[in-house]
C-alpha cells in the first residue's frame, strides 16, 4: 500500500488515505489539503492544542485550527480550535454538558493558556468524528462544518497516521461539498471567484451571524489562487463536469437539478437560524468558561476588567444578573 509522508510540527504523520475511488494514492485534492494541514503555524498554538487534547478524558483524533487568527496573527485576538473525537466517550464535562453535545453539538469552550510569557486564549468546539463527517455531506442541513473547513485550516495535534488520514477525508469531505454547492447556487457561467463569493453570501445569510455586509469577501482576499484550485479540484473529486473558457467556468449542471438544489437551499436557510439560537440557548448550560469569555471581550471592547471573582467564574449563570449590571455600569462610565 502506497503511502506519503508529511512533516508535522508536532509528529510526522504518515498519510495513507484511500479516496473514495479506491485508488491506493491521495487524490490531487488530498495531495493539496496535506501540504496546508501541516503547513507550520505558532509554537504557541501547538503547545495549547497539545494541552487540550491530553486534558480530554480520552485521547481524541485530532485538533484543528482554523479562522481568522490563522489568516491574519493578532496577539491579543481568540484562537478557534476544533477537537475531533473518536466517538463521544471524548466528549469532557458532565451529563448535561454530554447529552448537550450528542443532541445538539458542538459544544463550545473558552480557555487561556500561558507560552513563553504570553496569554494565549481559544474558543473550543468539539465534535466526534461521526458527527463531523455527517456535516460534511452534500444533503446536511447544517451548514456550519463544510462551510468552515473548506477555509484555510491546521492540523495543529494528531493522535497517529490513521487519524491523520480520516481527518484529512473530513476536511476533503468539506471542500468537495462546498465546490459542488457553489455549482449548484451559482450562474451558469461565473469566475472562480464569483462561485466562491456566492457561496459565501448564501452561508452566512443561513447563518445567525453578527458579521458586516460583504463578511463572505474577505474570506478569499490574498488566498483567490487557492479557492481557484480548490474549487475545480473539488469539482473533480464530485465527478461534477465542467468547461473552461478564458478564467469563466460552466459547470454541467441540469436544470431540474438547479431547481432542486434551489428548494433544497430554502430549506437550509429557514432551518439554519432556528438550529443556531438553539445553540446559543444550550450555550447558556454548557458554555465551559463563559463568564471569563465574556469579561475578556468586555475588556478587549471597553479596556475594562470586570475582575471576576472564583465563585463568579464557575457560577455564571447563578451570577449573571450581577455580572450584567456590572458590565452595565462599566460601559456606562466609558460613555460618560
Amino acid at each position: 500500500m502506497a503511502r506519503s509522508s508529511a512533516r508535522h510540527q508536532a509528529a510526522c504523520c504518515v498519510w495513507s488515505v484511500r479516496p473514495a475511488s479506491g485508488s491506493c494514492m491521495p487524490d490531487a485534492l488530498e495531495q493539496r489539503l496535506i501540504g496546508e494541514l501541516t503547513t507550520p503555524v505558532d509554537p504557541g498554538v501547538v503547545a495549547f492544542a497539545d494541552a487540550l487534547a491530553r486534558a480530554c478524558p480520552v485521547l481524541p483524533l485530532g485538533v484543528l485550527f482554523y479562522g481568522s487568527l490563522l489568516r491574519k496573527a493578532d496577539p491579543d485576538g481568540i484562537l478557534d480550535f476544533y477537537i475531533i473525537t473518536e466517538n463521544a466517550a471524548g466528549f469532557a464535562g458532565g451529563l448535561v454538558a454530554r447529552t448537550g453535545n450528542l443532541v445538539l453539538p458542538p459544544n463550545v469552550r473558552y480557555s487561556e493558556f500561558r507560552h513563553d510569557g504570553r496569554v494565549l486564549r481559544a474558543k473550543i468546539a468539539v465534535l466526534s468524528q461521526a458527527q463531523f463527517e455527517a456535516r460534511t455531506r452534500l444533503g446536511a442541513l447544517d451548514t456550519t462544518i463544510w462551510a468552515r473547513f473548506c477555509q484555510p485550516v491546521r492540523l495543529v495535534w494528531v493522535r497517529d497516521p490513521q487519524s491523520a488520514d480520516a481527518i484529512l477525508l473530513l476536511i476533503a469531505g468539506c471542500v468537495t461539498t462546498a465546490a459542488c454547492w457553489t455549482a449548484l447556487l451559482g450562474d451558469v457561467s461565473m469566475t472562480a471567484l464569483e462561485f466562491w463569493q456566492t457561496l459565501f453570501a448564501h452561508t452566512y445569510a443561513s447563518e445567525l451571524r453578527v458579521e458586516k455586509k460583504g463578511r463572505g469577501n474577505s474570506i478569499l482576499e490574498g488566498q483567490e489562487a487557492r479557492y481557484a484550485a480548490l474549487l475545480t479540484l473539488g469539482w473533480a473529486r464530485g465527478h461534477l463536469q465542467f468547461s473552461a473558457h478564458g478564467d469563466r467556468l460552466e459547470p454541467v449542471i441540469h436544470e431540474e437539478l438547479r431547481r432542486k438544489a434551489t428548494r433544497r437551499w430554502a430549506l437550509i436557510q429557514t432551518s439554519g437560524r432556528p438550529r443556531n439560537v438553539a445553540r446559543l440557548l444550550k450555550a447558556a448550560f454548557t458554555f465551559e468558561n463563559g463568564a471569563s469569555y465574556l469579561a475578556w471581550k468586555i475588556q478587549r471592547h471597553t479596556g475594562f476588567d470586570m475582575q471576576l471573582s472564583p465563585f463568579e467564574s464557575r457560577h455564571p449563570l447563578v451570577m449573571l444578573p450581577r455580572l450584567l449590571w456590572r458590565a452595565r455600569g462599566l460601559l456606562g462610565r466609558s460613555k460618560a
